[in-house]
């Protein structure tokens, strides 16, 4: 869940300051991934790595290598240029260590930086890695990181093995072939300067080329053996004749966009040598593609921009009457009463002929199919299965090749969620892919699947995404349930009140000058529960969720169902208690709980719907809603609750958009 970043300059002359600047400006993008320490490494005037790091944000480090790298080198106001380097940056979000100057990367061999890295992800045999290290002498360690191994493995390799002393990039495969676990690494050395060796493996990895000399849509891969690099093929881009080049290589292609739109996502597994004249390999197993596509990105900067918003998450929420259309656009006909999901056409009537349908994903992403499972059963006539990834994997749930298997990721690099969906691939299940992230690891190891097309979400706290998530469902559901005759009429009224969401998410959005009262009413509370059944025993999820991440608030989502089975204990008058009432199959069973709590001297917030004259005022304060058809209700009733969970933030001081010990990828287990 951290963030890499590296930029390498060949036949463009760069100062250290623009150097440094540029890796700062990149982590900036990736700070959504980690923000507990930042640190990066440029060279010296003499070409030896230095090494700037500290504990806390990005901002930290720009004031440490203001004061520390860039003006040290000011001599009579010129600076040394370079006309080519490696420069490589990285933020973290601790799994091995405390936050802390030490443990920040990058991470060097030994006091001269002789091997300089930074890591994403984890090692998982790193323990047994560095016991063999220090028997064999290497005995100074400087972090508690499992990262540090891999610098120390090289240090290793190159003292003892001549084989692959001579080539970094024959000295990384080794390194990683003793590695295990998941990892996105990017290594330089002093003893290759101008090299650079990137490896990807589990782990999200992106690479930026902004060259002359990339003519073409598509880059020929050089394949490697078990003895390293086949030397004997081209290079994957040459650079001669005066050729310049630039690349960047980052866990994400928000940090890229600002510089070039020419970008290579890499498969697990890859290997990019960076060479010192610039040219590059792109290598990969024998058995991979002969070559990878070269996209141009569809997204431009002020995407990942705040606007006029103070923070990422109120810009997102209010986003969403734009991101609903967006998710339908192209995929429903309101005239012919239509959903067409392109990328599912294909295999769609195997999905209605499948044993049962099984949805897995983590966190908002796992609410999200728990908000249209009632739907889904509904329409398919299947039964439906909703799993949370990592329970899901310790189970070892049984799966069949007739199962359908859905993942849901917003950024399509989710741990557990990928580890499910190699289990499940496995045993010959349909695997189908919902992914926010073109290019992710999600979307090219599913066989099928659909884009949210919700635009870059930086905020940790997913609000737009989630949204998008239950439309791209909804409209899966309607897909699956078109040839069914009988449904004919529910679909028809779904499609109607699909056309109208949009228009109803701004009528929603201006509840937000009442959503501040309620705030200032429940940001001193140490609890908050929230209860409802049906559609909206999601919602109760996800807001409590919401609440947790960024308000720092015990929050708990209760089924109404469930209230006399132990909840009910909890009520009194001091409970801060929201209950979600709006008008659908449960509504009068949902009116009961409410009766249930104000009976122990409950004071609930009820949000109603708009014309429910079924709770009085005078007794309950109510939050009226707009009116939808019951299975979109969700992606109204969040907002509000989206909208809450940040204004008790706000009101409390906290970093709404970096909540304190989270990350917005989880890229690990």
């Amino acid at each position: 869940m951290c963030g890499i970043f590296g930029y390498l300059n060949y036949g463009t002359p760069r100062s250290r300051e623009y150097l440094c600047n540029i890796l700062i400006s990149g982590l900036r993008r990736l700070e959504y991934r980690g923000y507990d320490s930042a640190g990066l490494c440029v060279d010296a005037v003499d070409r030896t790595p230095a090494i700037f790091k500290i504990k806390g944000n990005v901002n930290n480090l720009e004031t440490l290598v203001k004061t520390e790298a860039i003006m040290p080198l000011m001599e009579g106001g010129d600076e040394v240029l370079f006309d080519n380097h490696v420069g490589i940056a990285h933020t973290r979000w601790s799994t091995h260590g405390e936050p802390a100057t030490r443990n920040s990367h990058p991470h060097s061999s030994d006091p001269s930086n002789q091997f300089v890295v930074i890591h994403n992800g984890i090692i998982s045999n790193y323990a047994p890695l560095k016991q063999f290290l220090i028997g064999k002498g290497y005995t100074e360690w400087t972090s508690e990181t499992d990262t540090e191994v891999i610098v120390k493995l090289a240090k290793y390799f190159y003292d003892t093995n001549e084989k692959v002393r001579g080539s970094l990039v024959d000295l990384t495969m080794e390194v990683v072939h003793h590695l295990e676990g998941a990892y996105a690494i990017l290594l330089k050395s002093s003893f290759f300067p101008g090299e650079a060796v990137a490896v990807r493996r589990s782990s999200p990895l992106v690479m930026g080329i902004n060259s002359d000399a990339l003519q073409a849509d598509f880059i020929r891969v050089a394949t490697t053996s078990e003895d390293g690099a086949d030397n004997t093929s081209l290079p994957t881009l040459s650079i001669q004749n005066g050729n310049r080049a630039e690349y960047y290589l980052a866990s994400d292609v928000h940090a890229i966009i600002e510089h070039t739109k020419k970008v290579v996502y890499l498969e697990d597994d890859d290997v990019v040598h960076i060479q010192a004249d610039g040219s590059f390999y792109l290598l990969r197993d024998k058995t991979g593609n002969a070559t990878s596509s070269v996209q141009t990105l569809d997204m431009e900067l002020d995407a990942i921009s705040k606007g006029v918003y103070p923070h990422y998450m109120l810009k997102e929420i209010h986003e969403q009457a734009d991101t609903v259309l967006a998710c339908m656009r192209g995929r429903v006909n309101h005239a012919t009463k239509e959903v067409t999901l392109g990328g599912l056409v294909p295999h769609i009537s195997s999905i209605r002929r499948c044993r049962r349908l099984v949805f897995i994903a983590c966190g908002t992403s796992y609410h999200s199919a728990i908000a249209v499972r009632q739907l889904l059963e509904e329409l398919s006539a299947l039964p439906v299965c909703v799993e949370l990834a990592s329970d899901f994997l310790d189970r070892q749930t049984p799966i069949f090749r007739d199962d359908t298997c859905f993942f849901i990721s917003q950024s399509g690099e989710t741990a557990d969620t990928l580890q499910a969906l190699a289990y499940c691939k496995a045993r010959s299940a349909l695997i189908v892919g919902v992914t926010n992230t073109p290019g992710s690891t999600l979307a090219r190891e599913s066989q099928c699947g659909m884009y949210l097309n919700a635009g870059a979400e930086i905020g940790v706290a997913s609000t737009k995404a989630y949204t998008s998530q239950i439309i791209a469902l909804v409209l899966l559901a309607l897909m699956i349930g078109s040839d069914r005759r009988s449904c004919q009429s529910r679909i028809d009224a779904i499609i109607d009140d699909l056309a109208k969401l949009p228009l109803l998410v701004r009528e929603t959005l201006l509840l937000e000058s009442e959503i501040k009262k309620i705030a200032k009413q429940y940001a001193n509370s140490k609890s908050l529960l929230l209860m409802g059944r049906g559609y909206q025993y999601a919602t109760c999820l996800e807001a409590a969720l919401k609440i947790k991440e960024i308000s720092y608030m015990h929050s708990e989502g209760i089924l109404a169902g469930e209230l006399k089975h132990g909840p009910l204990a909890l009520i009194d008058e001091h409970m801060p208690i929201i209950m979600v009432a709006t008008k659908d199959s449960t509504h009068s069973k949902t009116q009961n709980a409410v009766h249930q709590v104000t009976a122990r001297k409950g004071a609930p917030l009820i949000m109603c719907s708009k014309g429910d004259n079924t709770f009085d005022s005078s007794k309950a304060p109510l939050l009226r809603m707009p009116v939808i058809v019951d299975c979109l209700q969700g992606v109204l009733n969040i907002i509000p609750l989206q909208l809450l969970s940040y204004h008790i933030a706000v009101l409390q001081g906290y970093n709404v958009d970096q909540p304190r010990n989270l990350a917005k990828s989880v890229t690990v287990e």
